[in-house]
């Protein structure tokens, strides 16, 4: 089976055009014609991983977060992106990203499985983008839903770092009330406080905020950051899943790598 049959099945999962205009996903390296002899999902592409794929005999890598977002000027190793590219290339292996598209679809997308983990019911999508549908649903950034019973803040958290195995949740000042409308968003997600405000949410739970984005929160709604990589870990298993239950003539794997930058004492 050739690569390009695999992008064409990820591309009904999340439109390539879905993406936003600063994203950088696609076909990162490689060529679309080539023969996939095994595939390797993970979140970031990064040496390491490419090092794994040479292990494990995998030619393709389906990663969330594209390895190059801006232009490359020179290719001669001196930093991670370079390195990682220049090794794929010497080894035939290709990379695909498949990044905001995948954000901001409902089907099998990125704040769809963090709803699914967290056991959110009645779930739409935060922030449609005005008059895009597909299959009938709305297309857009973050999603809202409901706990099927209201539940105590602290039980919500202590539930929400199992789920997520988180090590911490760095949030604002817990309200005095039940968390039952809940709203998330993968990655950097500040941009739809407001949204999750509007829709009425008890907390929004996202990750990447500075100091003085928490005060947003204005006793309105709880802000939970679990970290960028804590929420779209997921992911992985996500695109994982897609890929074994619709293809079975080349072996895919998990990364064994932990590709979170941050690291905690």
């Amino acid at each position: 089976m050739k690569l390009i049959d695999l992008i064409s099945f990820l591309h009904t999962v999340a439109p390539a055009h879905f993406q936003e205009d600063y994203d950088n996903a696609g076909l990162i390296v490689g060529n679309s014609q080539a023969e996939i002899k095994g595939v390797l999902v993970c979140l970031d592409a990064i040496e390491e991983v490419v090092d794994e794929a040479i292990s494990l005999g995998c030619n393709v890598i389906v990663s969330h977060h594209p390895i190059i977002f801006r232009g490359i000027k020179q290719l001669n190793g001196k930093n991670y992106i370079e390195r990682t590219i220049i090794k794929a290339i010497k080894n035939d292996i290709a990379i695909f990203a498949i990044h905001t598209n995948l954000d901001n679809v409902y089907f099998s997308g990125v704040n769809g499985k963090i709803c699914e983990k967290i056991g959110l019911i009645h779930t739409s999508i935060l922030s449609p983008k005005p008059y895009v549908h597909y299959l009938d649903s709305e297309v857009g950034a973050g999603m809202i839903g409901q706990l099927k019973k209201p539940v105590n803040v602290i039980e919500f958290l202590t539930n929400l770092k199992e789920v997520m195995q988180l090590k911490t949740i760095k949030h604002t000042r817990l309200l005095d009330r039940d968390i039952f409308k809940v709203a998330v968003c993968g990655g950097a997600g500040g941009f739809l406080l407001n949204d999750a405000k509007k829709r009425g949410a008890d907390i929004f739970i996202t990750s990447d905020y500075k100091y003085h984005e928490y005060f947003d929160a204005d006793g309105d709604i709880v802000i939970a950051d679990i970290g960028h990589y804590e929420s779209e870990k997921y992911t992985i298993e996500l695109l994982y899943d897609l890929i074994i239950n619709n293809f079975s003539t080349f072996a895919a794997h998990y990364t064994k790598i932990v590709t979170n930058p941050i690291k905690y004492f």
